[in-house]
């Protein structure tokens, strides 16, 4: 069964996740900009909020993924506070100048993460050399990269996911992110293969629709 990730930015919003069938949140502050990192008491609510899983992003401004030393510093005890605050993962990234994975910092994130899987966001769509980065990201102990195959939408995208998702083979699991949206989340699995897909859709009935056309048209993935 392939399962939706809600990215959600309230309480309310991982409640309304839940109640439509979500597997999985994705927390994060400022969804306009792509999301960063939310403050620790919203973390804790969700937590306490929600039986379902709960990711917290480890973003510490909008913009480039290129970060500062101090930065850097930040987002390691951001990871180490979501752990303590009962999420279940972290979602992050962190690029060089140069558009490759910046090892140094997602090895220091991935060792504050702890026991807790490491999602790499959409910063992976901006690398210059996916298969390279993906590659990196493996050897990384990374569990999940989120991607829309470096396309305006995962639809868009879904040839490249499709070609991200045969390279990984099982070794990393491959989100389709992007757009997805009831109407055409069928076709994103059928053509992209992939296990997981992650949508901001607000309201339980939004997450409903997608779930429910999930659990009817064959979307086994391939």
């Amino acid at each position: 069964m392939v399962i939706l990730e809600a990215c959600v930015e309230t309480v309310e919003e991982a409640r309304a996740a839940e109640a439509g069938g979500a597997a999985r949140v994705e927390l994060c502050a400022n969804l306009a900009d792509q999301g960063t990192t939310p403050e620790a008491a919203r973390l804790a609510a969700c937590v306490s909020a929600a039986a379902i899983p709960v990711f917290a992003m480890v973003r510490p401004r909008p913009g480039a993924f290129v970060y500062v030393p101090a930065e850097r510093d930040a987002m390691e005890v951001e990871a180490r506070r979501a752990r303590t605050l009962g999420a279940s993962g972290i979602v992050t990234g962190a690029l060089t100048p140069e558009r490759t994975i910046d090892v140094p910092a997602m090895r220091a994130l991935v060792a504050a993460a702890g026991p807790l899987p490491v999602t790499f966001h959409r910063a992976f769509d901006l690398v210059g050399d996916r298969p390279e980065a993906l590659e990196t990201l493996i050897d990384l102990g990374v569990s999940r990269v989120l991607t829309s195959g470096a396309a305006a939408t995962a639809l868009g995208g879904a040839v490249e996911i499709a070609r991200i998702v045969r390279q990984a083979a099982g070794r990393i699991v491959v989100i389709a992110g992007g757009g997805v949206r009831a109407h055409n989340v069928g076709e994103i699995v059928a053509r992209s293969g992939v296990s997981e897909v992650h949508a901001h859709l607000g309201g339980e009935d939004a997450v409903r629709a997608v779930v429910s056309r999930l659990r009817s048209g064959g979307l086994e993935p391939r």
